[in-house]
C-alpha cells in the first residue's frame, strides 16, 4: 500500500483502521484517484476543480480545500476557479458559493479580479427563446410554470444559465461537464439534461465519465451510479446521441 499511498491524494490512505482492515477499499480509492488526479480525457487541473466544487456541494469543506490546493499546484488559475463559483451560485445558492469564494481567496496568493461589470438584463422573449433552443423546443414543466407565474424569475433563471454555460470562463464543454459533476454529486435526475448538453457542446462520453468520477471522493460510487447508466447504449437504457 505504500506505493499507492504515494500516488494518491486521498485522505483515506491515512486512516489506520482502513489501512489495517480494508486493503480492497483503499485499492479501489487509489484506482479512482489515479483517474481523477492525472491528465486523461479531461486535464487534471480541471478535474481538481470539478472535485473541489463537488466537495463544496456536499459541504465537505476540508476535502474541498485539499482538492483546490492540488488544482493550484497543477496550474489552475483564479479565473478557472471562478467557473466553479458561477455554477455553485446558480445550482446550490449563496451559502455554497460564498464558501467556495473563501476557498479561492485562501488558495491563491493574489486573486486579481477585473473591474465590476454592469449587470445585464433579459430582453423581452429572450428567456423563452433560450429555453426552447436548449431543450429542442420542449420547455421543461417547472420552467414553463415559472414563465407563467413569475416571469421576472424566469428571466433571472435565464441570466444565471447564461452565466453558467455561455459566459463561463471555461469553454461551453467544460462548463457543462462542471455542471454535470455537481449534479452527479447530488444524485440529481437533472444530470440527464447536462449529459445531453455536454454532448451537444462537443464532449465525448469518456470526458463525461471522467467528470462524473470527480464526484466520487465527496459523494461515493453512488455518484457514478446516478449517471453512468445514461452513457450506456440506447438499447440498454442509455441516452441516444
Amino acid at each position: 500500500m505504500a506505493g499507492e499511498h504515494a500516488m494518491t491524494n486521498s485522505p483515506l490512505m491515512d486512516v489506520a483502521l482502513l489501512r489495517g482492515y480494508a486493503p480492497y477499499t483503499l485499492a479501489g480509492y487509489a484506482s479512482f484517484r489515479s483517474v481523477i488526479e492525472s491528465d486523461g480525457a479531461v486535464p487534471a487541473k480541471l478535474k481538481a476543480l470539478f472535485a473541489t466544487v463537488a466537495a463544496v456541494d456536499r459541504r465537505h469543506l476540508t476535502l474541498a480545500r485539499q482538492e483546490m490546493e492540488r488544482g493550484v499546484a497543477l496550474g489552475l488559475t483564479p479565473k478557472d476557479a471562478t467557473a466553479g463559483l458561477i455554477v455553485l451560485s446558480s445550482l446550490r445558492g449563496e451559502a455554497a458559493a460564498l464558501d467556495f469564494a473563501q476557498i479561492i481567496s485562501d488558495s491563491f496568493d493574489d486573486v486579481q479580479a477585473p473591474q465590476p461589470q454592469p449587470l445585464p438584463k433579459a430582453g423581452h422573449g429572450e428567456a423563452e427563446a433560450n429555453f426552447r433552443a436548449y431543450w429542442a423546443g420542449n420547455i421543461p414543466a417547472p420552467l414553463g410554470a415559472l414563465m407563467r407565474l413569475v416571469p421576472e424569475a424566469a428571466d433571472a433563471y435565464y441570466l444565471m444559465r447564461r452565466g453558467s454555460i455561455d459566459a463561463n470562463p471555461l469553454s461551453a464543454k467544460y462548463g457543462e461537464l462542471l455542471l454535470l459533476t455537481i449534479l452527479a454529486a447530488g444524485y440529481s435526475p437533472m444530470a440527464a439534461t447536462h449529459v445531453r448538453g455536454a454532448r451537444n457542446a462537443g464532449a465525448s462520453d469518456e470526458e463525461i465519465a471522467e467528470a462524473v468520477l470527480c464526484a466520487v471522493p465527496s459523494a461515493g460510487i453512488a455518484a457514478w451510479m446516478a449517471v453512468g447508466g445514461m452513457l450506456a447504449p440506447p438499447e440498454e437504457g442509455g441516452i441516444a446521441r
